[in-house]
């Protein structure tokens, strides 16, 4: 079985970081990520740096499942005057497997939020999908709805039984999957104090 990437969060002689860790692909070194009293602290392959907390600029939290793992959340991270990381809660370990960091995903971002409201941030924090690209997927999600409705009614009205019932198994997963996503990822704002809890594994 593969080894976990170490995210644990150590203390000593005054100072608390936090630390996480993630591949974003099989053949991609670990991204590092650091919670230090100076700042968050990042090293992407050959790149690095430390970002004050009080310069961090927005942070979005999304929900970002994939085919081999549904269960995925994402944080977009942007820094005054340019730059952005992304930090997500799954870990490529083999091909086929793709393992969640639930738990150490959860404490990372929950205390960047807490240390960025002691650093007296000013940062946008926003939850979801862009408002524009969210109307665009409930709209084409009513559509598919009034025509699956209209498929399901006319094979009922024909006595296609087997394929109303293919329907209607189709309409399940779709609501299922499609639904469960454009639920989670409606567009909001929230504080330091009430992350989204549905945006967090």
């Amino acid at each position: 079985m593969p080894t976990p990437l170490p995210n644990e969060t150590t203390e000593g002689e005054g100072a608390r970081t936090t630390s996480y860790a993630y591949k974003a692909s099989l053949i991609s070194s670990a991204q590092q990520f650091e919670l230090t009293d100076d700042g968050l602290s990042w090293r992407i392959g050959s790149r690095s740096g430390l970002w004050p907390y009080a310069e961090i600029a927005s942070i979005r939290l999304s929900y970002r499942p994939m085919s081999m793992q549904p269960r995925r959340f994402r944080a977009d991270i942007q820094r005054s005057g340019g730059g952005r990381i992304a930090i997500v809660s799954t870990s490529w370990q083999t091909v086929t497997l793709m393992t969640p960091q639930d738990q150490g995903y959860r404490a990372f971002i929950t205390e960047l939020h807490r240390r960025m409201k002691q650093a007296g941030s000013t940062a946008s924090l926003t939850g979801g999908i862009g408002i524009v690209t969210y109307a665009a997927a409930v709209a084409m999600l009513a559509l598919l709805a009034v025509a699956m409705v209209g498929l399901l009614v006319r094979a009922l009205s024909i006595s296609e039984f087997t394929g109303a019932l293919f329907l209607v198994g189709i309409a399940i997963w779709f609501a299922w999957t499609i639904g469960g996503f454009i639920k989670r990822n409606r567009p909001c704002r929230y504080s330091f104090d009430a992350l989204p809890e549905t945006l967090l594994p």
